[in-house]
Parts: C-alpha cells; sequence; structure tokens
C-alpha cells in the first residue's frame, strides 16, 4: 500500500469535513480522522491493490455514527450548537473542496459551504446517524447512490430509503435556507457590528430596532462554563439578558470579525485581569438575519471544548475597531 504525500493530505481533509458535518464538532472530527488513520495500519483494508479512498470513508462514517449514538446516551448540558470552525480562506480544513465527482455523478443539493453553516449542522441533529451520513455523501459530497451505497455497505433500495427519510426531515430547513452570498454576508456583518456599538452604549432603542420581536437566544456552555439551560426568547428578555451580561462583564473585551462556518461571527476574548472562574473567558458569537436585516436568532458558544479549532487573539485577524 502506497500512498504519495498528496494522496494522504488530500484524504485527510475529505475526510476531516466529512466527519465534522457528521458530529458539528472539529475536536470530534480530529480525533474520528486520527483513528481511521490508525485502522489503516492496525487493520488495513484486504486489497491493497485497491484505491483506498472508499475504505477510509466507510471506516470515518462507522466511527462517526458511533460516536453520535454515544452522544445521545450520554445527554448534554444546556443547550447544543456546533463547534466553531473558521471558513476565512481555502486553508481553512471545513472550506476544503474535494475532488470533482464524476461525470454521471448527481448535483450536489448543498454546496460545502452551507453545509458547514450552524442552521444545517443544527437541522442535521434531527436526523438518525445513517440518515445524516447518506445525506452528507449523498447532497453535499455529491456522491452517486450506488457508491453512497458501497460506502455504508448497505443496499441501494436502503439507500434511497434513507435519503428519502432524510430530505423529509430536512423540510423545514429547506424552506428558510440562507445559503451565503455577499450581500447577506454584508448585511450579517453590519448588524454584528450595530449590536456591538449597541452593548457598548447601553443603547437599549437600538437594540429594540436591531431584534425581530420573536428573537431567540442560544447559549452553549456544556456545562463548562456558565449559560443559560434553555432558549431565551422574545426581544425584551434577549435584551435585559445581553446588557445584563454587558454590566458584568466590566471593560470592553476584545473583539475580531471573523468568517467562521460560512458567515460573519464574533470571537470575543475578555482580559486576562478581567476573567472570572466559572465564566468564559472566550466565546463565539453568531447571528441570523432575516430578509429585512434585522437579527433573529443570536447562538454563543462559550463551551472551551467547543473553541479548539479556533486561534488564539494573537491569530484573529481583525482587532477590534471600537475599544
Amino acid at each position: 500500500m502506497v500512498t504519495s504525500a498528496l494522496e494522504f493530505e488530500t484524504d485527510r481533509r475529505l475526510l476531516w469535513g466529512l466527519c465534522y458535518r457528521m458530529t458539528g464538532n472539529a475536536a470530534d472530527a480530529d480525533d474520528l480522522v486520527q483513528e481511521t488513520f490508525v485502522k489503516v495500519l492496525e487493520k488495513p483494508p484486504r486489497r491493497l491493490d485497491q484505491p483506498l479512498r472508499p475504505w477510509l470513508i466507510r471506516v470515518a462514517i462507522n466511527l462517526s455514527r458511533d460516536l453520535l449514538r454515544r452522544r445521545k446516551r450520554r445527554g448534554y448540558t444546556g443547550e447544543w450548537l456546533p463547534s466553531p470552525v473558521p471558513t476565512d480562506d481555502n486553508e481553512s480544513p471545513a472550506s476544503y473542496e474535494p475532488p470533482a465527482p464524476s461525470e454521471d455523478s448527481p448535483v450536489a443539493r448543498y454546496d460545502m459551504l452551507e453545509s458547514i453553516s450552524f442552521a444545517f449542522l443544527l437541522a442535521l441533529e434531527a436526523l438518525t446517524p445513517s440518515q445524516r451520513a447518506v445525506l452528507l455523501l449523498r447532497d453535499v459530497f455529491d456522491y452517486s447512490t450506488s457508491e453512497v451505497a458501497t460506502a455504508m455497505e448497505i443496499t441501494e433500495n436502503s439507500a434511497k430509503v434513507l435519503l428519502h427519510r432524510a430530505r423529509g426531515r430536512m423540510r423545514d430547513y429547506d424552506k428558510e435556507r440562507a445559503i451565503p452570498d455577499a450581500v447577506r454576508s454584508e448585511a450579517t456583518r453590519r448588524a454584528l457590528e450595530q449590536f456591538l456599538l449597541c452593548l457598548k452604549n447601553r443603547d437599549v432603542e437600538g437594540l429594540e430596532k436591531l431584534l425581530t420581536a420573536d428573537v431567540v437566544s442560544i447559549s452553549d456552555g456544556g456545562g463548562e462554563v456558565a449559560a443559560a439551560l434553555r432558549p431565551i426568547k422574545g426581544r425584551d428578555r434577549v435584551i435585559r439578558l445581553m446588557t445584563g451580561l454587558a454590566e458584568k462583564a466590566g471593560p470592553m473585551p476584545k473583539v475580531s470579525f471573523r468568517l467562521l462556518n460560512g458567515w460573519p461571527a464574533m470571537s470575543v476574548e475578555v482580559e486576562e485581569q478581567d476573567r472570572r472562574p466559572g465564566v468564559a473567558s472566550r466565546f463565539t458569537m453568531h447571528f441570523e438575519i432575516d430578509i429585512s436585516g434585522r437579527i433573529r436568532r443570536l447562538d454563543t458558544v462559550a463551551a472551551p471544548s467547543k473553541l479548539s479549532a479556533l486561534p488564539g487573539e494573537e491569530s484573529a485577524n481583525l482587532a477590534n475597531r471600537y475599544e
């Protein structure tokens, strides 16, 4: 079994993208890819004269499904959100485009960037592990039905049934899907900037204009740091929460704006002298806006274990312009 450095890197990045979309967790994707390659060394496939990639994908899919089942059995403290990953450039693992499919391959239903958005990854949570695997292989990675069946070690008919059920569970997402584009990304960035300015100036009236009446705030502390255990719903309650947290936080923390999971987001880091035990010293905020540019959802990822894919403040691409 001879694998070139280029083939190895291509396979590694492909597997990472698949495992991240399967689990919604960057640290889990790292572990799963490593475990997949360990299995190559310990129990290699019987036919070493055949391409290695289909075997690698099969192993990674099985490991991912096992992890999802364990995660469901364990449960989770509070609200679950995906771990943020940078998509500032093509070097970011989640931005990697796999090799082009063959000419007779079906056209992907979702593009690679959309399929790492928070909205998409959260929608996948309604699917069983097998449904998730089939949907990703068929509708994101552009595999044919026969290729999906081979990767999953099931019949083509079973693959079609799983895909049909998975697409059915994705209907609500499909109705309101927001595909990343320049116009919507710029509107999201403006909302981020306005939100930060309003918080800094304690401008409640500005926040009222910026948030929709039915806005929802979700926080993921994973039981590691303080966070709301349930969604905070409604403009008044969200404003009270955000202004209250801003008051308690004291001096304005360092904020950088970046592309995370395909969309503009904020990365926030509290100065070392202002950090408190049990309170997040670092977190990200992700906004979902409506057609008018108002914020209808705020997702805050504060669990330290969820931030493994993000560099420290010294690597942030934009300093806080509001200090």
